[in-house]
């Protein structure tokens, strides 16, 4: 018994050893995503800006791709492939200005490697082969620990220490650890390396919370003239406590004072795990006014504790909208008292639930202006329009 387990893990990693060594190519599989080299960033990324001529900026968000889900079958790098896809189709419909990754871009606590990174690689290969500048925020599971299966296990119930073969490299290391890769590794190594992403480390004050950051949307005449704030915000999990820490509500208010002091530019905010002020305005049975959306087939799964940042974000009324990932089976936008509270779409094939794939479109129109929004579905249809400024 002990043989054949050894067997069975040997072949299990030189599989992943093998598919580790193509995943930055599996990404570039779509017929109109030509393949592409990474780029080492060497300049700062260029500012965001309203779009010439049409004044609009738009955005797509990408939620709960779950890439290297069950990533030692044959089926979890299928899906890998299928959430390509859809983001591909997503693109080449909309031809958005900018993308937001809103988190468990991958799903770390099936990833046995260090390098967790190659897999998040893989997850921003659509966007950055089409030139489209981006920016993410952690989910629960993109630092995950890693998890073992339950078929690597052996006889005794006890999972082996060590690689089972010298010659099998996927860490650098000779203990199998599988700590996987923290945050500011996974932060680091998409910002050093692509030009086109506009992601921050935020304030080390924070740390281990990473994605703490806001960019600047300026208008297509005056790049010094905000016409949009996006604050992003890690909302936990994995590593740390579900949650959005007072101390992150504390620096949300100071940032947004010294930009943005008189709330005369409007703001939106992005997070991936819903506060509780989501489940108080969460529709029942189904979508109705003045909720908007097309799927209500679960219960809000909502942070661990609410600690200052939904008072926060509602004292200032230039804040418009929230928007989150994590619900798979929820679609909707629904007011709370002056903002919209937002969830994405479920974007990916990795991760649970079989409904539907696509993405929420934002489209920011500079004069007068306005935040309108739909769903745009793998299949290219469209549906759950809503203006969130009205």
């Amino acid at each position: 018994m002990a043989n054949s387990f050894d067997n069975l893990t040997l072949l299990t990693f030189i599989n992943l050893c093998l598919h580790f060594q193509s995943i930055l190519t599996v990404g570039f599989d779509h017929p109109h995503q030509p393949q592409r080299s990474v780029t080492l960033r060497t300049t700062p990324e260029n500012d965001l800006r309203i779009r010439p001529g049409c004044g609009i900026f738009k955005i797509a968000l990408f939620a709960d791709l779950h890439f290297g889900e069950n990533a030692w079958t044959d089926w979890g790098p299928r899906q890998d492939v299928n959430s390509v896809n859809v983001m591909s189709t997503v693109l080449d419909h909309e031809t958005p200005d900018f993308v937001v990754y809103l988190g468990d871009v991958i799903t770390a606590n099936n990833i046995a490697i260090a390098n967790a990174s190659l897999y998040w690689d893989q997850a921003i290969s659509p966007t950055r082969a089409r030139g489209i500048p981006w920016a993410s925020v952690f989910g629960n599971h993109d630092d995950a620990p890693f998890q073992w299966p339950l078929e690597w296990f052996s006889a005794p119930g006890i999972p082996q220490l060590h690689c089972p073969s010298s010659n099998v490299s996927y860490a650098g290391e000779e203990e199998c650890e599988f700590r996987g890769t923290r945050r500011v590794e996974l932060m680091k190594k998409e910002i050093d390396f692509n030009m086109l992403s506009h992601s921050k480390n935020g304030p080390k004050h924070l740390w281990p919370s990473i994605s703490n950051y806001v960019l600047q949307v300026s208008s297509s005449k005056d790049p010094q003239m905000a016409v949009l704030y996006m604050y992003f915000l890690d909302s936990g999990g994995g590593s740390y406590p579900e949650v959005i820490s007072s101390a992150q509500a504390e620096w949300f208010q100071r940032r947004s004072q010294e930009i943005n002091p008189d709330s005369r530019v409007p703001e939106i905010v992005f997070w991936h795990i819903p506060s509780k002020a989501y489940k108080k305005v969460a529709p029942k049975f189904g979508v109705h006014r003045p909720c908007v959306g097309s799927i209500n087939k679960e219960s809000v799964a909502a942070q661990e504790a609410e600690t200052g940042i939904m008072k926060t974000l509602v004292k200032r009324s230039s804040v418009k909208a929230v928007f989150v990932g994590h619900n798979h089976g929820l679609d909707w936008c629904c007011p709370y008292r002056k903002l919209w509270l937002c969830f994405a779409r479920h974007t990916g094939y990795g991760g649970y639930g079989n409904w539907p794939r696509g993405a929420r479109i934002l489209e920011i129109i500079e004069q007068p202006f306005s935040i309108k929004s739909w769903i745009r579905m793998e299949d290219g249809s469209v549906h759950s329009g809503v203006i969130l400024t009205s």
